[in-house]
């Protein structure tokens, strides 16, 4: 029934409870996980780009160094979870994006054919409870295949 199975994660407590249940699912099934963590870049060429004082001081290399640490940073982090679960037997790929998290979820599914996506619901209480976080939000509406939100607070 499901041959690609997509989660995203932002390595917190809570993301590990949605890859936790996609690596499950995908176990059962006999699957291959993605799992995919999206972060934005500091955006040093626009800034170098608009800013020539920015230059003088040389935030454009500052913010190039940052973007780069950071997607170390990313790459260590996701070859972490790829060996956790490959050790269960599960057929792991990793993407590390910088991109917008619901954008990067679902261009990972359109990409590999996913059959289902797992996303969590961001642990929210009170009045907020009733409102779904946005990157869920934006994958139960975009989402090309089935979508699970995982209970995650």
């Amino acid at each position: 029934m499901y041959a690609n199975v997509v989660v995203g994660t932002d390595f917190s407590e809570t993301a590990d409870k949605a890859v936790a249940q996609a690596a499950a699912i995908a176990k059962s099934f006999g699957a291959q996980l993605h799992i995919v963590t999206a972060f934005k870049p500091a955006m040093a060429s626009s800034i170098a780009g608009t800013s020539l004082e920015a230059m003088a001081y040389g935030a454009a290399t500052a913010l190039s160094e940052v973007d780069s640490h950071v997607a170390e940073e990313v790459e260590a982090r996701l070859d972490a979870l790829e060996k956790l679960y490959a050790k269960d037997g599960i057929e792991v790929k990793t993407h590390g994006l910088a991109a917008d998290p619901a954008e990067a979820l679902i261009d990972v599914c359109e990409d590999c054919g996913a059959d289902l996506v797992v996303v969590g619901n961001r642990g929210m209480g009170g009045v907020k409870r009733f409102v779904l976080g946005s990157v869920p939000n934006k994958i139960s509406h975009h989402s090309p295949c089935s979508v699970l939100i995982v209970h995650t607070s």
